[in-house]
C-alpha cells in the first residue's frame, strides 16, 4: 500500500471494528504499514490548556505516553496555533512530521509521525489521516472515558467535574457564517459559569451565564439553568421563551440566581435576538475598533420580579468580532488587564487562539489564583446573504 492514496472507508471500517479505546492504534498501525512509520504519535491537550498528553506512541521505545509535555513554546503550540503541517529531520537521517487533529476547527490534537522520508505526496496523506483521525476520536469519545481521564492532569473538583459536563463537547466551530469559540478557567475547580451553542439550518444559538454561588452549589443550580435553556431550545423557543423557561425552573426548584446572556443568531442576515439577564454586556469588535454593546439590562435569572425580559436585537455585519464574557474576566484582580486592548491586539487571531490569549491574561494578572470562573465565548460573524455588503 506504499504511495497510495487512504482508503479512507477501509480506515473507518477498521477503526469501528476496533474497541473505543483503541482507534487511535487504528490509525498509526496504517501509517506504518503504508509509509513505514518508525514512530506514530498521538497527543492532546490536558484539561488546563498547559501540558500535551502522549495517548499512543507506537513503534518509539523512548516515549513515555503517561509524561506530559509542556505545551508553551512548544513545536506542538506552534502546530495547534497554525493549523498547519510541520516537518523537520528528526536527528536520526529521517522526517518527523506534526499535524493538526482539527474537526469544524475543534483542535483535538496532533498527530506525529517519524518517517525515513516524506515527499509532498505523503505529506498529503498523513494531512488525510490526520483528518480522518479527528472524526474517529470525536465518535469514539461518546464510548470511552480514556480521553477524559487523559486530560487530567492535576485533580478536578467535583464542581469543576460538573461544569465540563455541561459545556459543549467542542469548544470551537466553524461554519461558511461564522466561527466560534469558548474557554473557561480555571478549568480544574469552582463551577458557576457555562457557554453553550448549537447550530440548527437556519439558527445559531448561544449563551453564556454564570451561576451565583460556590463550588458544588453553583455547578448544580448552573446544571438547572442549562438543562432548563436547552429543553425550551430543543423544544423550539426563541431567546425570550428560553429565558422564561430558565428564571421559572431557578424559582421554581431553587433559591439561586443567575446572570446571563442569550442570543439567537439568523444565519441569514446576521440578525441577533438577544436577552441580557443581569450579566456583563459584550465587547464588538467592528472597524477596528472595540466597544461595549449598549444593552438594556434584565434582572438575573431566579429574582423574583414582576418586570419581564426584553428581547433586544444586534445586526452583525461581516468582519465583526462579538465577545461574551462573564464578570470573571473582570474581577478586582484582573483589573490590569485592558479587555478592550487584548481583543484588538488579537483581531487577526482565530478566535480559538484569541480565547486563550484573553484568558491567559487574567489568570496571569491574578497570578493563577482567580477567585470565580473567567469564561469567554468569541464569535466571529463572516457573511450576511440577506443583506447588502
Amino acid at each position: 500500500m506504499k504511495g497510495e492514496d487512504l482508503e479512507l472507508g477501509e480506515l473507518l471500517a477498521a477503526a469501528e471494528a476496533a474497541p473505543p479505546g483503541e482507534s487511535v492504534e487504528v490509525v498509526a498501525q496504517d501509517l506504518q504499514k503504508r509509509f513505514g512509520a518508525e514512530a506514530v504519535s498521538f497527543l492532546f491537550v490536558d484539561l488546563i490548556g498547559q501540558r500535551l498528553i502522549r495517548l499512543a506512541a507506537t513503534g518509539d521505545k523512548a516515549a513515555d505516553p503517561g509524561e506530559p509535555i509542556e505545551l508553551q513554546g512548544s513545536v506542538y503550540d506552534s502546530v495547534l496555533r497554525s493549523q498547519r503541517q510541520h516537518a523537520e529531520p528528526d536527528g536520526r537521517g529521517g522526517r518527523r512530521v506534526i499535524t493538526p487533529v482539527t474537526n469544524r476547527g475543534d483542535c483535538v490534537g496532533v498527530l506525529e509521525v517519524s518517517l525515513q522520508s516524506a515527499d509532498d505526496t505523503v505529506l498529503r496523506q498523513v494531512r488525510h489521516a490526520a483528518h480522518a483521525l479527528a472524526y474517529i476520536i470525536v465518535t469514539d469519545r461518546r464510548f470511552t472515558d480514556l480521553y477524559h481521564q487523559g486530560r487530567r492532569t492535576t485533580p478536578t473538583s467535583l464542581a469543576a467535574e460538573i461544569q465540563h459536563q455541561l459545556l459543549p463537547s467542542s469548544s470551537c466551530c466553524e461554519a461558511a457564517q461564522f466561527t466560534l469559540a469558548g474557554g473557561l478557567v480555571p478549568a480544574d475547580d469552582i463551577g458557576g459559569d457555562t457557554y453553550d451553542y448549537t447550530l440548527d439550518r437556519d439558527t445559531l444559538h448561544l449563551s453564556i451565564t454564570d451561576a451565583m454561588g460556590h463550588d458544588t452549589n453553583s455547578a448544580l443550580l448552573a446544571t438547572l439553568l442549562v438543562g432548563a435553556l436547552r429543553q425550551a431550545r430543543r423544544g423550539g423557543c426563541d431567546a425570550l421563551e428560553q429565558a422564561r423557561h430558565a428564571h421559572e425552573a431557578l424559582l421554581s426548584h431553587s433559591r439561586g440566581l443567575a446572570t446571563g446572556q442569550l442570543l439567537c443568531v439568523d444565519l441569514e442576515t446576521g440578525l441577533c435576538d438577544l436577552v441580557n439577564a443581569g450579566h456583563p454586556r459584550p465587547l464588538l469588535l467592528r472597524d477596528n475598533a472595540v466597544a461595549e454593546v449598549e444593552l438594556a439590562v434584565n434582572l438575573p435569572f431566579g429574582v423574583a420580579a414582576p418586570t419581564a425580559y426584553r428581547l433586544q436585537e444586534l445586526l452583525l455585519r461581516p468582519g465583526d468580532r462579538l465577545v461574551l464574557l462573564t464578570d470573571g474576566m473582570l474581577e478586582r484582580g484582573a483589573a490590569s488587564v485592558d479587555l478592550a486592548s487584548v481583543i484588538h491586539d488579537t483581531r487577526a487571531l482565530h478566535p480559538r487562539e484569541a480565547v486563550r490569549t484573553l484568558t491567559a491574561a487574567v489568570l496571569d494578572a491574578c497570578h493563577g489564583n482567580l477567585k470565580d470562573d473567567a469564561t469567554v465565548l468569541i464569535l466571529d460573524w463572516h457573511s450576511n446573504r440577506g443583506q447588502p455588503d
